[in-house]
């Protein structure tokens, strides 16, 4: 039987790592450890971020979370970077403002990867990336957040507005904890995306758990 390549959905606990060096405050092997905790508790989808480390530490720790993540069924995205998606057969990349179109991504990982879009507060970029062929859009920041303080502020009733212009998944981000994520659920998010709020919480699992349960309490 001829296999069929299928898109894994973007929904649920959205993470993103966190920055990591070889020899830091957070190494390769925490980051990968905390993944796996984050796994655990129930994590839906995983960005590959990492803006301080070389090219060949991001290689090294793309490939580590790809690994991880096919044996667990985490659907994997790689921040900004095409070139390195394709190369540890990643299920997709995400793409921000000054990252490049959709179809330069597309024309690099073929027409069955996943190609995601920040569109901060505008729905209208939301639509255009949406007729590229974009498979999900992300706004944000809703709150303040310590990883980008000067983010772009999104409401609540945008992401109302978007969610009636536009049916491919929404994913918001920014100073997202379980305290607040309920209410962008209700509005209209498929997926919740955090940096700290998983990552450097002192409960990894427990953390990603309560995350997670939001998308259960609001089906």
């Amino acid at each position: 039987m001829m296999r069929v390549n299928r898109k894994p959905v973007i929904e649920g606990l959205y993470a993103l790592t966190p920055d990591s060096q070889k020899n830091g405050p957070l190494d390769t092997a925490t980051m990968l450890h905390r993944t796996q905790q984050a796994i655990q508790g129930g994590m839906r989808v995983l960005q590959y971020r990492n803006k301080i480390a070389d090219a060949a530490l991001m290689r090294e720790q793309a490939q580590a979370l790809r690994e991880i993540t096919r044996q667990h069924g985490v659907a994997f995205i790689i921040n900004d970077d095409p070139a390195l998606a394709h190369q540890v057969d990643a299920d997709g990349v995400h793409l921000g403002r000054d990252d490049g179109d959709i179809a330069a991504a597309r024309a690099v990982l073929g027409p069955v990867k996943i190609i995601g879009v920040s569109c901060y507060n505008e729905p209208a970029r939301a639509v255009a990336a949406q007729a590229a062929g974009a498979d999900y859009v992300a706004f944000g920041a809703f709150y303040s957040s310590s990883v980008k303080p000067d983010a772009v502020a999104a409401s609540v009733d945008m992401l109302r507005e978007a969610r009636r212009v536009i049916s491919l998944p929404i994913v918001a981000i920014g100073g997202i904890t379980a305290e607040n994520g309920g209410v962008l659920v209700a509005a209209g998010a498929n997926a919740l995306a955090v940096i700290s709020a998983v990552y450097a919480a002192p409960d990894v699992l427990q953390a990603a758990r309560d995350i997670s349960n939001i998308f259960n309490i609001n089906k």
